[in-house]
């Protein structure tokens, strides 16, 4: 918690318009539940509010923090979430959006804006059966405020269906490149671009892949200067990060 945040709450209790109980709940750093604490400050420290990993976890622990969540901050997101759960979870709680190809649900309240940052974030994906990776990673940067363009199928064994989109990309604030077997995307979006590129590996490709292991190490020896890589299969890391990066220059043009 911030000092003026903490000087604001001390504040109303000495003057008597906070009680000692209800700031003793403010200045908690989180929502002690037994099976999970809920970060609740979270927010307050890096910008984006705690994100529910769903795999693991019982349709009521997800439902019981969604709903802890919604009380300290107007967007809520969980991540891989199956079709079952997600309609167990939308029973008990309104207003959830669930995205079955991305298995996030997500929530926002009603008068907090869809996008809250200027420009955009391109999401370029491979191939067509890396969508799950790359729509997780859209959808992360769209719960946190972010536009998002979409340009997918335009891997390198149709190259020239990149250059088509090229503008786009080049436009963008950030770009997350997503792309399983041989992993070459990244090299190639990295060498034509200004802008920061995030690296996505994903497990999709023949035995040699090793469930991405092969992309993911493209990835990282690329030759190609400015690029980030995440962990496999890893589109929320992806979405996160480069959010963060498009939120901060999004804040530095608004002070020049």
């Amino acid at each position: 918690m911030r000092n003026e945040q903490l000087d604001q709450i001390l504040s109303e209790v000495k003057n008597g318009s906070v009680s000692i109980e209800e700031a003793k709940k403010q200045i908690r750093a989180f929502d002690d539940m037994g099976f999970a604490k809920v970060d609740s400050k979270r927010e307050n420290r890096t910008g984006f509010p705690e994100v529910i990993y769903g795999e693991g976890k019982t349709a009521d622990q997800i439902i019981r923090i969604i709903e802890s969540l919604k009380g300290s901050t107007n967007r809520v997101l969980a991540t891989r979430i199956d079709q079952m759960k997600a309609l167990q979870v939308m029973e008990s709680v309104n207003d959830l959006v669930y995205s079955e190809t991305a298995r996030t649900l997500f929530w926002k309240h009603e008068e907090e804006p869809d996008v809250l940052y200027n420009g955009y974030i391109a999401v370029v994906c491979a191939g067509t059966s890396d969508l799950p990776v790359a729509e997780e990673a859209a959808l992360t940067a769209e719960a946190f405020g972010a536009s998002v363009k979409r340009i997918y199928d335009v891997g390198v064994a149709g190259i020239h269906r990149l250059f088509h989109n090229l503008e786009d990309i080049e436009n963008a604030t950030v770009t997350i490149a997503v792309a399983g077997m041989e992993g070459a995307l990244a090299s190639v979006v990295g060498g034509l671009v200004s802008n920061p590129v995030v690296a996505v590996p994903t497990s999709i490709g023949y035995g040699a892949n090793f469930q991405g292991l092969s992309a993911l190490l493209s990835m990282l020896n690329a030759c190609s200067p400015g690029i980030s890589v995440v962990n496999i299969d890893n589109g929320f890391g992806a979405g996160y990060y480069a959010t963060l990066i498009h939120k901060n220059i999004h804040l530095g043009a608004e002070k020049i």
